[in-house]
């Protein structure tokens, strides 16, 4: 062979590595559409949180994020899906604290709660409220309160069905306010609402996004009026409503909240991307406005930030539900 072809045969051999190296690199993430699987129905403010965190990662990814609502009782559909998903961050999990109270609630869950997802980042922060048909004759919680430790067990207070936030919320309040209250509990949002107004219950604990259209002035007037918001800083839809604390009962601090995880073992350099577009979603004017009117605080965590708080609220909830001895499914 001659040294033209010899050079040729081995330019070719090197052009042929190079070419293998190419095409044995992993392509960039993502390079295809991913799913958001999202435990509740579609116009809610889990789905609401979720569509606008989706279109926003959207934006900054490069690629969809496609919603899918899965709703099921304990969020355990969604959940074990994303649970049992191969792990490279195309299969995602709007996470809630609706998870830490199943941790306590259900006996047997298909995953462990803790263990298995990788936590991305924290999305946003919501309040419960407490509310009282406009005419009632509380003014105050304080009102509300002097009245429950005078007459104990005659307070009727609503809410969600039994284990849900707004139920466990009650309980707590009881524990801290150090008064016996009668819990109703209800289907959804709406016959809570109806026995507030038709006088059934006095008071209602429920996320503030779906009472604000019943309300005027933030504060009173329209059907409703809100007496005080659960978590330790004032709403931003409710800015003239005191918190819990500051109407009195110090100690009472709830927030319900949502997150991103995806499977378990998604590699770090996948979780960092994502957790980069949550964040550069949740920084975005249009989407601080527009959950700011349905009374959520985003707020983005690194991972770390996120498990801790699933954790804390796991054994938080776990020992609520303990004293309320709701026993578990």
């Amino acid at each position: 062979m001659g040294l033209m072809s010899r050079r040729g045969t081995l330019l070719g051999l090197a052009a042929a590595g190079v070419g293998l190296r190419v095409r044995a690199q992993p392509p960039q993430f993502p390079d295809r559409p991913m799913t958001l699987l999202v435990p509740f129905g579609p116009g809610g403010i889990a789905d609401l949180t979720a569509r606008a965190v989706a279109e926003g990662m959207a934006a900054s990814l490069g690629q969809a994020v496609v919603v899918d609502n899965r709703p099921s009782a304990g969020s355990i559909v969604a959940s074990q899906a994303v649970a049992s998903a191969r792990p490279d961050g195309y299969t995602l999990l709007l996470m809630s604290n609706g998870h830490a109270v199943s941790a306590g609630l259900i006996k047997k869950l298909p995953y462990d709660t803790l263990k298995a997802f990788a936590p991305i980042s924290t999305l946003g922060f919501f309040d419960l409220g407490i509310f009282a048909a406009a005419g009632s004759r509380f003014a105050t919680l304080g009102d509300a309160v002097a009245y429950a430790k005078a007459n104990p067990g005659k307070l009727n207070v609503g809410c969600i069905a039994v284990g849900s936030t707004q139920h466990l919320a009650v309980k707590l309040f009881e524990t801290v306010a150090g008064v016996d209250l009668l819990a109703v509990p209800y289907k959804a949002t709406p016959a809570v609402l109806t026995a507030l107004l038709s006088r059934e219950i006095d008071l209602a604990f429920e996320i503030v996004g779906p009472m604000l259209p019943h309300l005027a002035s933030g504060v009173a007037g329209g059907t409703v009026k809100a007496l005080a918001v659960t978590s330790g800083q004032r709403n931003p839809a409710l800015t003239a409503v005191p918190t819990v604390a500051q109407a009195g009962i110090a100690g009472y601090d709830v927030a319900s909240w949502n997150a991103l995880a995806a499977p378990a073992g998604t590699p770090a350099a996948v979780i960092e991307r994502l957790g980069a577009a949550a964040r550069d979603a949740l920084a975005a004017p249009a989407t601080r406005d527009k959950m700011a009117r349905l009374g959520v605080r985003l707020q983005g965590s690194t991972p770390a930030q996120m498990q801790a708080l699933l954790a804390a609220e796991a054994q938080r909830w776990g020992g609520v539900i303990r004293a309320a001895k709701i026993e578990a499914e």
